[in-house]
C-alpha cells in the first residue's frame, strides 16, 4: 500500500480522494452560510451546533484540516514532478494544443485560493479557537448582542470593502480551480469513461453555483450592514 501511493497513480488517487471530500464541505459550508441570508437565527443555531458538537470539533475538524493541507502539499508536489517530467517551463511549453488554460495552471489557482484560507482562518478560524479554547468559552455568547454571537460575527467582517473583494477575487479563482479539478478527480479515479460529458457538464454547474454562492452571502451582507 505504501508503494502505491509513492506512485504517480497512488498520488493522483490520494489527492481526487481529499478532492472529494473538500467539494463536499464546500456545499455543506455554503448551505450554511446562505442560511444567514435567510434566517440569521437559524444560521446562529446551526454554527452552534456544529461549534460545540465533539463529534465536528473533535473527529471532523482535524479531517477537514488534514485534508487542506495534504491536498495542497500534494498539489504542489505533483506540479513539481510533472515540470520536472517536461524539462520545461509551462509557459514553453505548447500545452495548449490538448490542454486547457486552466489545466495548466491549476497552480496559480491554488496559490491564490491558499492565500484566502490563511485569510479565512484570521477572520473565523483561529478567533474561535481562542474563544473556545483558551479563553473556554464554549456559550456562543457575545456581550452586547442578543442570542448567539455567529451572525454579528459573519456581518461584521463584510462591512469592509477591501476584505470583500478580497473575498470576491478568492471565490473567482475557487470557480476556475473547480472547473478543471471535478472532472480531474473522477478522471484520476477511472470515472469519466462512458461519461466524461455528463461529469463535465456537473463540474461546470459546481464550479459556478459554489463560488456564485459564496460571492452572494459576502456582497448581501456588505450591501446590507
Amino acid at each position: 500500500m505504501s508503494g502505491f501511493f509513492k506512485s504517480s497513480i497512488g498520488r493522483k488517487v490520494a489527492m481526487a480522494l481529499s478532492a472529494f471530500f473538500l467539494m463536499f464541505f464546500l456545499l455543506q459550508h455554503l448551505a450554511i452560510n446562505v442560511l444567514s441570508v435567510f434566517s440569521p437565527d437559524t444560521f446562529n443555531e446551526v454554527s452552534h451546533f456544529m461549534g460545540t458538537n465533539p463529534v465536528v470539533q473533535f473527529a471532523l475538524q482535524p479531517v477537514l484540516i488534514f485534508a487542506v493541507v495534504f491536498h495542497f502539499v500534494m498539489g504542489f508536489i505533483l506540479e513539481l514532478r510533472n515540470r520536472k517530467a517536461q524539462g520545461v517551463s509551462y509557459a514553453k511549453n505548447n500545452g495548449a494544443a490538448n490542454s486547457s488554460w486552466m489545466s495548466r495552471n491549476m497552480i496559480w489557482s491554488g496559490i491564490t485560493i491558499l492565500a484566502f484560507i490563511v485569510l479565512h482562518f484570521i477572520d473565523f478560524w483561529f478567533p474561535e479557537i481562542n474563544t473556545k479554547y483558551i479563553q473556554g468559552d464554549w456559550s456562543g455568547m457575545m456581550e452586547g448582542v442578543e442570542g448567539f454571537r455567529y451572525y454579528e460575527e459573519l456581518v461584521h467582517k463584510f462591512v469592509n470593502p477591501i476584505r470583500v473583494v478580497a473575498y470576491v477575487v478568492a471565490f473567482v479563482f475557487l470557480g476556475l480551480h473547480l472547473a478543471h479539478g471535478f472532472t480531474s478527480a473522477f478522471q484520476s479515479m477511472g470515472g469519466t469513461a462512458g461519461r466524461k460529458k455528463t461529469l463535465q457538464t456537473i463540474g461546470k454547474v459546481y464550479s459556478i453555483l459554489i463560488p456564485a454562492g459564496f460571492i452572494f452571502v459576502a456582497l448581501y451582507h456588505y450591501l446590507n450592514h
